[in-house]
């Protein structure tokens, strides 16, 4: 079995993953050792940059008694241009498991397709299941719950809002997205998810998504490879921002979510990001968390073993 979008599971599966997240996470605060995951390897190949994704799925590896190898295009046969499956094929012999964090989803879509192991998506330009499992987790931690939240997206209608979107498909809460006109999330993805929630809707008004809702979330304006848009977005996203303002037309006990990095004074302000509403340092923990969930479940509990 492959994880490469939040549609990839059903609301069962999610919740057990979270569950058996927020049990590892308070085993690990315990200091108590679990390594299911020994004499397994996992291989990280990533054609973007990071912090959050490769340190926390490193020690997710080591915390479960298993080892990491990370894997980029500069010291590999895969910046001289091997096909995808042949380093698929290839990879497959040598490790358990491999995460792949590239640009076109296709391309993560392509190597799942070749691979006798475990593919997970570390992020595309189109998905971040990850970050979103995890952002889901910091829900039901101070939230008690997703079930009957009012979840509000403000900015690009990026990678992040496609998978916020996915989740809502699957677990039933109210979603509603302000998104600057041209910058809206995936159109196929958001007609799917709207077939099966109707609660899921998208506006140009941040002040018609912000009010009332229980949970605000942002991303920066401008993604990796978005670079050279940068002034353009910064036009284009003026006012879509999580601020006081948007704080205050919100719920009384509001979180604020970020995926990280952030840029403050553009699409979060530094009071609200270093704010009593913030959960953003416990969303970026709970990555290791929920990827340790994910990755027994791929590994032991599916059964899966080395091609």
């Amino acid at each position: 079995m492959h994880l490469l979008t939040v549609a990839d599971l059903n609301k069962e599966e999610i919740d057990n993953l979270l569950d058996r997240a927020a049990s590892l996470k308070e085993r690990h605060k315990k200091g108590i050792p679990h390594h299911p995951l020994r004499g397994k390897t996992l291989g990280l190949i990533f054609e973007k940059s990071s912090t959050r994704t490769r340190v926390s799925f490193e020690t997710a590896m080591y915390h479960l008694g298993g080892d990491a190898i990370f894997i980029s295009p500069r010291d590999s046969q895969i910046g001289r241009g091997e096909p995808i499956k042949d380093t698929a094929r290839v990879m497959a012999r040598y490790v358990d498991a491999v995460v792949i964090r590239t640009f076109g989803h296709e391309i993560a879509q392509e190597y799942a397709n070749y691979s006798s192991v475990p593919v997970i998506n570390g992020l595309t330009d189109l998905h971040h299941p990850c970050q979103v499992l995890a952002d889901m987790l910091t829900v039901v931690e101070k939230k008690g719950g997703y079930k009957g939240m009012k979840a509000c997206w403000i900015g690009d209608g990026n990678n992040m809002a496609n998978s916020w979107i996915e989740a809502a498909e699957v677990l039933g809460f109210e979603l509603r997205l302000a998104c600057p006109k041209g910058y809206w999330p995936n159109s196929a993805i958001l007609k799917r998810a709207k077939g099966k929630n109707p609660a899921i809707s998208v506006t140009e008004s941040v002040e018609e998504a912000a009010r009332d809702a229980d949970v605000l979330n942002t991303d920066v304006w401008a993604s990796m490879g978005q670079e050279d848009e940068a002034q353009t977005r910064t036009g284009a996203f003026a006012g879509y921002q999580i601020n006081s303002k948007a704080l205050t037309l919100a719920g009384k006990d509001a979180i604020v979510m970020h995926c990280l990095p952030a840029h403050r004074g553009e699409e979060i302000t530094e009071e609200v990001i270093e704010g009593p509403n913030s959960v953003v340092w416990d969303q970026a923990e709970n990555r290791l968390h929920v990827q340790k969930a994910m990755l027994e479940w791929l590994l032991v509990d599916s059964g899966a073993g080395r091609g």
